[in-house]
């Protein structure tokens, strides 16, 4: 591979580093060329770009990306290295877990950069399949938020006669 074709993928792996927020590596190293396809697809549904580059070239993007933010994950990039760029930090853990339940033991993932954040090794799967969204955390404050409201309106609907009588009796005292 020449200098120049070397530099085109540097430049649009750190191109991708800066769009996506977050960065799954993982190894899918023995899939077929049917499964990586299909792993391929599923990726394409579900929003997740995903690209597979050489361990020297993804460093050295990520370098130029961040010099110190992706220091935690260059342990990681060792044999073959497919990347995963993802808008919502969950998606990529839950499409690699869904695709494992179709009987496939790859992708194994090695690591993932979530905003700020940097998981190591496959057991960090199911913490990240955790991680909710910007739009799930939104739903659940917006339930919080909803929920005393419902809980006087109910109130007062289940007991309006009640409180019209209190009123009623209230007001024949004072008189």
């Amino acid at each position: 591979m020449k200098r120049e074709e070397k530099e085109v993928i540097i430049s649009s792996i750190a191109e991708l580093l800066e769009k996506y927020p977050n960065v799954y590596v993982a190894d899918t190293s023995a899939l077929t060329v049917e499964k990586t396809n299909q792993l391929r697809r599923t990726c394409f549904a579900k929003g997740v770009k995903m690209l597979v580059a050489k361990n020297t070239l993804i460093r050295t993007a990520m370098q130029r990306r961040d010099d110190t933010a992706y220091n935690d994950i260059f342990g990681a990039l060792k044999g073959t290295s497919a990347l995963m760029f993802s808008e919502t930090g969950n998606v990529p853990a839950k499409l690699i877990k869904e695709f494992r339940k179709a009987g496939n033991d790859k992708p194994l993932l090695k690591g993932a950069y979530i905003d700020t954040a940097v998981f190591l090794g496959d057991t960090s799967l199911d913490q990240l399949v955790a991680i909710k969204s910007k739009n799930e955390l939104i739903g659940d404050i917006i339930g919080l938020l909803q929920s005393p409201a419902r809980n006087v309106v109910s109130a007062l609907q289940s007991s309006g006669g009640k409180l019209a009588g209190i009123v009623k009796t209230l007001s024949e005292r004072a008189a």
